[in-house]
């Protein structure tokens, strides 16, 4: 059976300084990136959205790096 992300434990253990994250964009910017699409249904974006919000993030910075986050999850299982 699969598990939704929201029901994981570790779903709400991830911490993001968003100092550190601004300071990480300034050091990236200009860096060369690959644009992409994804949809998303609406209260999903709407729930990343307030999240990012809540953060002081751009959603788009909160979404990369929850794909960073969970790429590296699945590195070190």
């Amino acid at each position: 059976m699969k598990k939704s992300v929201k029901r994981l434990k570790t779903y709400d253990r991830i911490d993001f300084d968003p100092k550190e994250i601004i300071a990480g964009m300034k050091r990236l910017k200009g860096a060369r990136r690959k644009p992409t699409s994804i949809a998303l249904e609406e209260d999903i974006l709407k729930e990343l959205k307030s999240l990012a919000d809540k953060k002081g993030l751009p959603y788009q910075v909160l979404m990369r790096l929850l794909i960073t986050e969970g790429l590296k999850r699945l590195k070190a299982s």
